[in-house]
């Protein structure tokens, strides 16, 4: 499949994704990420960026399983290189693709609340405390939250994985369900790339 729908976005995070040995990623990122490949690109891709990646799991994974963190930035570098899309890009995508997937799974997370503002408030008070007692040793990012009025917000993103262009797929993905105008700006605070500020700004 050709990878057009993605060629038209921009993403001015260059930051490589850094890991540790130590560090862990639950198994429902791995088979989320792995159907979004399939889906997008298809079956023959989704078997040569596991086969070119040399994994410890074989690219065997459980939604219910721990796997190194280093092995999905071995798969997003290597469908970046198969289907010549900056990693960033294709990491957006995967937020609004697992957005989707959590709407469908986890459906009393959305239609407790009726804007955009109220669900991203959540996300580190509500959302991930419940993820926590499904996956108690997930490693979360943190999402600080900073209202200032009914029209304006901050989200703050905390993650020594760097990966917030995931983040930034889930805000606006989050921000188009609730068919809200809005507009986003993305600021990055540390030099790392650690930690990024998502400016939200209702238009309406």
């Amino acid at each position: 499949m050709s990878p057009d729908p993605f060629v038209k976005e921009e993403w001015t995070n260059k930051y490589i994704f850094t890991t540790t040995k130590k560090a862990k990623m639950k198994g429902i990122v791995f088979t989320e990420f792995l159907d979004m490949v399939e889906e997008k690109f298809g079956y023959e891709v989704v078997d040569q960026i596991i086969e070119d990646a040399q994994l410890e799991s074989k690219g065997v994974y459980t939604s219910v399983g721990t796997y190194k963190h280093s092995e999905i930035v071995q798969l997003l570098m290597n469908l970046s290189d198969t289907v010549k899309v900056d990693p960033n890009v294709l990491l957006k995508e995967f937020g609004i693709y697992l957005f989707d997937t959590f709407l469908k799974t986890y459906p009393t997370f959305f239609t407790s609340v009726d804007n955009a503002f109220d669900f991203l408030e959540s996300i580190d008070k509500h959302i991930h405390v419940e993820v926590l007692k499904l996956y108690p040793d997930a490693t979360l990012p943190k999402f600080l939250s900073e209202r200032f009025d009914d029209n304006s917000m901050i989200m703050t993103y905390i993650s020594d994985r760097k990966m917030s262009a995931l983040a930034h797929g889930l805000i606006e993905r989050s921000i188009k369900h609730y068919r809200e105008d809005y507009s986003l700006e993305i600021e990055n605070i540390s030099e790392d790339g650690s930690k990024v500020k998502f400016i939200i700004k209702n238009n309406s």
